[in-house]
């Protein structure tokens, strides 16, 4: 079964979609059978994707109101090699209708079921709020990646972020956890940089991850040309950043299932 991550902090600006494209570009480069679902109505993560947002048929809108079947709104040629679920203006209006729907929280992981077994890695990029939007991805989500900038402000939004984690794994998902903490936009020369993320990993330990995000141009300048960072610029610091946290998720889940099948002999 394909494992499902929502990339999620309430603090916008930090990353969370370039994280989202570059990922799953990255897992897609190692073979990988990788979705992306674009849950932000600003519709970037499709955008980096190298789709056009004003251009698609069907988007999470129609996945999550008119439950289409999914197989009806993948986009399956991207930029990044791997398949979509598209956003743009609409799904604003997902959000409201959701709240009215039935079995609301659940639309998201139903719809996944059928195609679940057919991707390896499946990354969920939510809005940076919490909406019934965010919460269907948390409903759906096996775990959560947080990135988040080694800088004050973001240590208070991440208190926040995980007691909201605690009380919807409570509410509609009690197998939720946190996949991992990821620095982004890391900067080493600056002093309370390095001092936030020492207390990260004193508070988290191996829940933070290994490899760092640096600030980096050519990050910023993929989206404008509608690729992941690996096809724009693969020699970049950012690209070759993602393409190792792809090796570390990679080992993590392989390390998860081999105590998993120790557990159950």
């Amino acid at each position: 079964m394909g494992r499902i991550i929502a990339i999620a902090n309430q603090k916008g600006g930090v990353g969370k979609t370039t994280t989202a494209v570059n990922l799953a570009a990255s897992m897609a480069a190692t073979r990988r059978k990788v979705l992306l679902i674009d849950l932000d109505p600003q519709g970037n993560a499709t955008m980096g994707s190298g789709v056009d947002k004003y251009d698609v048929e069907n988007t999470a809108y129609e996945l999550l109101v008119d439950q289409k079947p999914i197989q009806d709104v993948l986009v399956t040629e991207t930029n990044g090699k791997y398949h979509l679920v598209a956003a743009n203006g609409d799904v604003t209006a997902a959000d409201v209708k959701l709240m009215e729907a039935f079995a609301r929280e659940q639309r998201l992981a139903n719809a996944l079921k059928p195609v679940q077994d057919n991707y390896d890695f499946i990354f969920i990029d939510c809005p940076p709020s919490l909406s019934m939007l965010t919460v269907n991805a948390m409903a759906a989500a096996d775990s959560i990646l947080v990135p988040m900038q080694c800088e004050y402000y973001a240590l208070e939004g991440l208190t926040a972020l995980m007691d909201t984690i605690e009380r919807l794994a409570e509410a509609v998902n009690p197998k939720l956890q946190i996949e991992g903490i990821l620095r982004t936009m890391y900067d080493p020369r600056n002093r309370l940089a390095n001092d936030v993320s020492e207390q990260l990993k004193a508070h988290f330990g191996n829940k933070v991850y290994r490899t760092v995000i640096p600030r980096n141009v050519r990050l910023a300048e993929a989206p404008s040309f509608g690729a992941p960072a690996m096809y724009y610029d693969k020699t970049s610091t950012g690209a070759k950043a993602y393409l190792s946290l792809a090796g570390e998720l990679i080992r993590r889940a392989e390390q998860q299932k081999k105590a998993e099948a120790a557990a159950e002999a």
